[in-house]
């Protein structure tokens, strides 16, 4: 059973995939960085500073706190502004990830578009042999 286990996990496809978990959550965090650190800044100073993860609507009377951490400790809250920002963020890393993997199949598309080379008509013949005696 442990050298079914090892055959498994070494097969291509399992290694595969643990490189590309990876180097998704590294990647994850680079576009949380980029959205928290370079755009979500540069819409607040667009904004005048709007943050929306304060805004709360209290569903309870006992709530009168003016931020949701307090608000929260005090009752029940509907916490709209941080659901809201949290949206925002989803969308602009959504896009972030649109353009990357755009400009990564415009590069693949580059690659794809090399045309073979040309054959001669010996060559051609050939391909032709090996391909029946595959066949047959």
């Amino acid at each position: 059973m442990l050298k079914e286990f090892r055959e498994f996990a070494m097969k291509g496809n399992v290694v595969d995939l643990a490189v590309g978990v990876i180097i998704g959550a590294a990647f994850g965090a680079i576009v949380t960085s980029l959205v928290g650190d370079v755009i979500m800044p540069i819409i607040g100073a667009i904004t005048g500073g709007l943050d929306f993860s304060n805004y709360f609507t209290p569903l309870s009377k006992a709530v009168t706190a003016n931020n949701l951490a307090d608000a929260k400790k005090q009752g029940a809250v509907l916490a709209w502004g941080s659901f809201l920002t949290l949206t925002l963020n989803f969308l602009i890393i959504a896009f972030v990830l649109f353009v990357v993997i755009r400009a990564m199949n415009k590069l693949k598309r580059k690659d794809e578009a090399v045309p073979a080379p040309k054959l001669t008509r010996q060559e051609e013949l050939l391909t032709e042999i090996r391909d029946l005696l595959k066949k047959g």
